[in-house]
């Protein structure tokens, strides 16, 4: 019963946003206020970004700044918060945690090269990845020794800090030493072999304002690999799994 209740709200998906077209913009902007007037709460910090429709008929998706996105009624009366599914012929797709990933892809776009530590594909690039790294996390530490690996197979990847611990903590300081020397790369392989590296935490760095990212982006812990389709892989992949996960097996 709920798998003929899921395919069908699919399958009226178009027809849900054609409905919204065809209702006009006055119509459109009317919803939008009233959803905006409904669920905005200043005092909290919730203030509602954008409003659109969503697969369900009767249903809006709500995405609030800095904030999660919720389902509600027209009126604003009711909403629900959670991930929606939908069920197709090869099983279910999480559409809320695909909105997400073209949101991490917007983000990461805004990041500047520079201000990455990035260990280049071999050859010709074939694929990128995003990783959220911390100096002494052990399975960041087993992550890098991939590295050569996937640059040999045409991954090129790149690092941006998050130290676990939090700004007040030694691994905060590890990061910036390495975001801050001379040859970056070099810095921040050798403070994950273990290896003495003098600190030096510049007053430029970008470490606090990538952990501040990657919170937004829903990290929690390192490492925290995102793809080019903005898939975020909590954890640990080898060489031969990561491979596999972004289709270059």
């Amino acid at each position: 019963m709920i798998n003929r209740i899921l395919r069908a709200a699919a399958a009226t998906a178009l027809l849900t946003v054609t409905c919204w077209a065809a209702a006009g913009e006055p119509a459109a902007k009317a919803i939008s206020d009233k959803l905006r007037a409904a669920l905005s709460q200043p005092a909290m910090g919730l203030e509602v970004a954008t409003v659109e429709t969503s697969v369900i008929p009767g249903l809006y998706e709500v995405q609030f700044a800095s904030g999660p996105v919720i389902y509600a009624t027209a009126d604003g009366g009711y909403f629900i918060l959670g991930d929606m599914f939908m069920v197709g012929e090869k099983g279910y797709t999480n559409l809320t945690e695909k909105r997400r990933d073209t949101e991490r892809l917007a983000v990461l776009g805004g990041v500047k090269e520079k201000d990455m530590i990035i260990f280049a594909a071999e050859g010709e690039r074939r694929a990128q990845v995003t990783v959220f790294t911390d100096v002494s996390c052990f399975y960041c530490q087993k992550l890098h020794k991939e590295v050569p690996e996937l640059n040999k197979r045409g991954v090129e990847v790149r690092y941006l800090a998050y130290p676990r611990a939090g700004l007040d903590s030694p691994g905060f300081s590890q990061l910036a030493t390495a975001w801050c020397a001379a040859n970056p790369q070099d810095a921040l392989t050798r403070l994950k072999s273990q290896q003495p590296v003098p600190e030096n935490v510049c007053a430029d760095n970008p470490v606090a304002a990538q952990y501040e990212l990657g919170q937004k982006l829903g990290v929690r812990g390192t490492p925290a690999i995102i793809t080019e389709d903005g898939t975020l892989i909590p954890g640990y992949q080898s060489a031969d799994d990561l491979m596999v996960t972004i289709g270059l097996n």
